[in-house]
């Protein structure tokens, strides 16, 4: 039988943090040592691409590539890549000071015999080669032609002709190496939070978004495996069709694959995507898991994601190569939204752990799947996700009808409802539970990450170092034990 083990879900940028978002710094140890001392077995993160102006780490420009504002200024100090001086960089502006710092570093780096670090770097370059000099010019490209879309750069390099890439490659070529470099220091710093956090038996979930931005180092390096055009715009985008968080459906934008050549290459970019984020965290959450039954398929220039439709997606192939290459499949299915006989069936035939959201069991004033009492041993339980509301939030501007149901199912008047379903949580039978942060801190709707279909204000939410105190420390702990976590 499985173990029983709790966590939380929060993201890194929402790490507290003197430079702007958080990072893999100081604060990021203290976490972990935070869900040590408070019995939980797991760390959630979101998805960890380098994003866009939007901050959405749903759309970043790599499925491969690290975020360079997770990078830790501190760290790069104790490893003598930065000097205490040069974090001043940062006081004013610290988005473009990260940039600047990363670029100093990576000039520190040339100018040192580390043979440690050096050796390090040319290691991380040869095992990453099938995606790394294709991103590091993709963002050079990027950099140098401020910020465009690479559909709008000449046409020669947008569509990759030799002599194009040979010349950039030339022209860029220290722009290149130093986002291979600024890579490398990601991957370093991940690495050591990563064994940090198994020494204190914490397990890493990570996130993959299914489908990846168009707008990015991956369509542009192999623009075969997406339906696009001979332009390179896309044929047709994914979305959903209208739910439960919009009327109209949501219309991420996101190019749809080219399910044949996949198939053709036996899913080698997808396995290679897998095992290299599988370095990163110990458990994969797959976002959207419904596309790998079916997809919805929207046509582009569509206004909304109403006049689209489902298609096919090969599932069953590509776990099978996923599992012959990994051996097992370390996924949890994100198994929300609209699901059929067809979704369950695929998740269920490989044995996939689905979803259970606290939140969903009760609008529907009547048991559901999200309902405690439903919950089955193989499934992982959140009272919300980074794409609700807060408990405190969702219970505050719920129905008075959803209100009174709540109270009656869970025995309480609700005045501490975010910790009276951390206790669901922890009680079901579930054998995997993940708490949002804010939940455990009963933080209200200003504490939210992320409103579905909207694209300002989101990804922002930090918590204070104050905030993970003793005293919730102690309460997780004993709730935890409790429950057998």
């Amino acid at each position: 039988m499985k173990s029983r083990k709790s966590g939380v879900l929060l993201h890194i940028t929402s790490l507290p943090n003197t430079w702007g978002i958080g990072d893999l710094g100081p604060s990021a140890y203290q976490f972990v040592d935070f869900l040590h001392s408070s019995k939980q077995k797991l760390w959630q993160v979101l998805p960890l691409g380098p994003t866009s102006f939007f901050g959405s780490p749903y759309a970043p420009y790599s499925a491969f590539a690290g975020n360079p504002y997770l990078i830790s200024p501190e760290l790069l100090v104790r490893e003598k890549l930065l000097t205490e001086a040069d974090l001043d960089l940062l006081l004013y502006d610290p988005e473009s000071g990260k940039r600047r710092l990363l670029g100093l570093a990576y000039e520190n780096y040339l100018r040192s015999n580390q043979s440690l670090i050096k050796a390090q770097y040319q290691a991380f370059c040869h095992a990453n080669a099938f995606w790394l000099p294709d991103y590091a010019l993709f963002m050079a490209l990027k950099y140098y032609f401020s910020g465009a879309s690479w559909t709008s750069w000449p046409e020669d390099i947008a569509q990759r002709h030799p002599e194009a890439l040979a010349y950039w490659r030339h022209k860029l070529a220290q722009a290149i190496e130093r986002e291979q470099f600024i890579q490398f220091l990601f991957y370093y710093q991940w690495q050591q939070l990563k064994n940090y956090a198994h020494k204190k038996q914490i397990t890493l979930i990570g996130d993959l978004p299914l489908f990846v931005a168009h707008d990015s180092a991956d369509v542009w390096a192999r623009p075969e495996l997406f339906a696009l055009d001979q332009q390179g715009m896309p044929t047709a985008v994914a979305g959903v069709p209208p739910d439960y968080f919009s009327e109209t459906g949501q219309l991420w934008g996101n190019p749809v694959y080219n399910w044949d050549i996949h198939r053709q290459e036996g899913f080698c970019w997808w396995i290679r995507r897998c095992v290299t984020l599988l370095k990163l965290v110990d458990l994969v959450r797959i976002d959207h898991f419904r596309g790998l039954q079916a997809y919805w398929h929207v046509p582009y220039g569509q206004p909304d994601a109403i006049n689209g439709e489902w298609k096919l997606s090969p599932g069953n192939e590509l776990l099978a190569a996923l599992k012959s290459q990994l051996g097992y499949l370390p996924f949890i299915a994100e198994d929300l939204g609209f699901i059929d006989a067809a979704v369950i069936n695929l998740r269920d035939r490989w044995q996939l752990p689905g979803m259970r959201v606290l939140q969903f069991a009760f609008e529907a004033l009547q048991p559901n799947t999200h309902s405690p009492h439903e919950h089955i041993p193989n499934c992982v339980v959140y009272t919300g996700t980074h794409d609700n509301d807060t408990t405190v939030g969702w219970f505050t501007s719920a129905t008075p009808e959803v209100r009174d149901y709540v109270c009656r199912y869970l025995g309480t008047s609700g005045s501490d409802i975010a910790w009276d379903m951390i206790r669901a949580a922890l009680a079901s039978p579930a054998h995997l539970a993940v708490i949002p942060l804010q939940d455990i801190l009963s933080l209200d709707s200003n504490a939210r990450m992320n409103t579905p279909g909207t694209s300002h204000g989101n990804w922002r939410w930090r918590y204070t170092a104050d905030q993970l105190n003793a005293a919730v420390a102690q309460r997780l702990c004993e709730l935890t034990e409790l429950y057998g976590r």
